[in-house]
C-alpha cells in the first residue's frame, strides 16, 4: 500500500523521511552566502529545488527513488532557507538561481535537470531562460511566473501544519534560528512582487519543460498552469489528482511517477 500524508499530519510531526547518507556535501561561498549542498548516487545528474520557507530535507521521499533509478542527485539548501545563509539583499529568484550555478560550477557539473517545487520551480525556469546551456530540463512543480498566476492566500490546518514544521526545521538547521519572522516576511515579499516573466519570455524557452500541477493546489491557479504550458515551446501540462502543493510529501509514490517518467525522457 503506498504511503499516504494527505493532511501533513506526519509531516508536522516527524517531517519528511531522513535524507540518505551522502557520497559529498559542504558550502559554496558565493555573492555574500554561504550555500550548503549535498549529492548522492551516481549517474545522470538532477538538481532538486525545494519550496519556499522549506529546506533540501522536504525531498526525502523523492532522493532514493531517484538514486534508485540510476541518477546523481544534488540537493541545495536556498540562500537563506535550511542550512544556508544570507545576506542583506532583498531575495531575488535570479540571485538564487545564480547559486545553484556555483554549485554547478563546484561539483563540475556542465549540465543537469531540474526538478523544482513551488519557489524552486521558478528558480529552475529561471536557469532554463538565462543559462539554458546548463539545463537538461525543467520539472516545474507547482509555481507562478507572474504575479497574475497567484491565488488570494487562504490559511487551511494543511497549511498551518506545513508552515508550524518549517518553523521547528528553521530553529534547528539555520545559522539565525532566532529569525524566523524575519525570513518569513522576505521570502513572502519576494513571492508577492515576482517574478515577472512575460509571455514573450516564456516563448523563448527552448529546453525541455514540464508543468505539473495538483489538482487542489492552494497557492496557483490552474489556468496559469495551463498558460505556461501553452506558452512555453513543447511544454506539457500534467495534473495530479487528489493532492495540494504539497503533493511530494502527500502521496509520494504518484509524485515520483510523474518525476521520473520526465527525468527518463529528458535525461541519457
Amino acid at each position: 500500500m503506498e504511503f499516504h500524508d494527505d493532511d501533513l499530519a506526519h509531516f508536522e510531526g516527524h517531517g519528511a523521511t531522513p535524507l540518505p547518507v551522502s557520497t559529498e556535501e559542504g558550502y559554496v561561498e558565493h555573492e555574500g552566502a554561504r550555500i550548503w549542498y549535498a549529492s548522492y548516487g551516481n549517474g545522470a545528474p538532477v538538481i532538486l529545488l525545494h519550496g519556499g520557507l522549506g529546506h533540501s530535507g522536504n525531498w526525502g521521499y523523492q532522493v532514493p527513488a531517484m538514486v534508485d533509478s540510476g541518477h546523481r542527485v544534488v540537493v541545495i539548501d536556498s540562500r537563506g532557507h535550511g542550512r544556508s545563509t544570507r545576506d542583506t539583499r532583498p531575495y531575488m529568484y535570479e540571485l538564487m538561481a545564480s547559486d545553484v550555478l556555483a554549485v554547478m560550477d563546484t561539483l563540475q557539473l556542465d549540465r543537469a535537470a531540474m526538478v523544482g517545487w513551488s519557489d524552486g520551480a521558478c528558480v529552475a525556469m529561471v536557469l532554463g531562460i538565462l543559462a539554458p546551456e546548463r539545463v537538461a530540463g525543467v520539472f516545474f512543480f507547482g509555481c507562478n511566473m507572474d504575479p497574475s498566476g497567484t491565488k488570494a492566500f487562504v490559511p487551511t490546518p494543511i497549511i498551518d501544519r506545513c508552515f508550524g514544521r518549517h518553523a521547528k526545521d528553521y530553529a534547528q538547521l539555520s545559522a539565525t534560528p532566532d529569525d524566523f519572522d524575519a525570513f518569513v516576511g522576505a521570502v513572502s515579499e519576494m513571492m508577492r512582487t515576482q517574478p515577472n516573466y512575460s509571455a514573450h519570455d516564456l516563448g523563448q524557452i527552448h529546453v525541455p519543460v514540464a508543468i505539473v500541477q495538483s489538482e487542489h493546489d492552494e497557492f496557483i491557479k490552474l489556468e496559469h498552469a495551463d498558460y505556461l504550458a501553452r506558452s512555453i515551446p513543447g511544454a506539457a501540462l500534467t495534473l495530479l489528482h487528489g493532492v495540494s502543493h504539497f503533493a511530494p510529501l502527500q502521496r509520494p509514490a504518484q509524485f515520483n511517477r510523474v518525476m521520473l517518467a520526465f527525468l527518463k525522457r529528458v535525461l541519457p
